[in-house]
């Protein structure tokens, strides 16, 4: 009888230790940054040079779009081992991956602003809560308003987010990671800015896209003035005294031919 105690609290702790360890372990694996091979070869498969998507290629790799679904879900982008740069490659990737998510769940839709039809209590498309991340349900609007654009300041990440339209900057043929994040973000706006179909800067005169108009304090945060702005990727320069005008943006899902 004496040994009873003592053997329930060995098997006790030896469960302790067990679950501490399996937890750790566990924890260890889910906060390393992400791995974004399997969305950089969806990418390079669907996008075409123009930036348009393939949306019926990736319906038909819904296998494994979903299993990169499934480790943006069970990825910790919050853990102090991420970077800085492998938190913003993760977001932005998220984005995008998620926003294609949304789009061959309903496909065949004209628009990605019709998804939201039927869904009570929803005002946009951008405010639908079906993103799952690190135990945390996100929506599209959390990802860009309360994440990208606070916590990294970087107007650059306006060209790299794609909401599925025309108007929108071209979805990039391949992952963004943390190696090459800065060059990527840089290529990404330069080649937006200098993309005929969605701006186009001369000397004296730019019509450009209205993302510069909705999120103006983002891009003149550091340099002053949309023109400025500009000024640092366009081909042509904008001068002092050339005008500034606005395309209407074009909502029809960014589908290739």
């Amino acid at each position: 009888m004496k040994f009873k105690p003592f053997i329930s609290t060995l098997f006790t702790a030896l469960a302790i230790v067990y679950l501490s360890c399996s937890a750790n372990g566990q924890s260890e694996v889910n906060s390393t940054p992400l791995d974004h091979t399997i969305w950089d070869s969806l990418l390079h498969r669907h996008v075409k040079k123009d930036g348009f998507v393939d949306y019926k290629g990736m319906i038909k790799d819904s296998i494994e779009f979903n299993q990169y679904l499934s480790q943006l879900s069970a990825a910790k982008p919050n853990s102090t081992n991420w970077t800085r740069e492998d938190k913003m490659a993760f977001w932005i990737n998220a984005y995008n991956a998620f926003t294609v998510k949304l789009i061959v769940d309903h496909y065949p839709v004209k628009s990605i602003k019709d998804i939201k039809r039927g869904i009570p209590f929803v005002n946009t498309v951008w405010d639908i809560q079906f993103i799952k991340i690190g135990g945390k349900t996100y929506d599209l609007n959390n990802i860009e308003h309360s994440i990208l654009r606070p916590d990294f300041k970087d107007a650059r990440v306006h060209a790299a987010i794609n909401c599925a339209s025309f108007s929108c900057p071209a979805l990039r043929a391949e992952a963004f990671t943390a190696e090459k994040l800065d060059a990527q973000l840089t290529d990404a706006i330069r080649s937006f800015v200098n993309d005929p179909l969605r701006n186009r800067v001369t000397a004296t005169k730019a019509n450009i896209s209205e993302i510069f108009k909705w999120f103006r304090g983002d891009f003149t945060r550091n340099i002053g003035s949309i023109r400025g702005f500009l000024n640092q990727y366009a081909t042509e320069g904008l001068n002092a005294n050339g005008r500034i005008n606005y395309i209407d943006y074009d909502w029809r899902l960014n589908e290739a031919n």
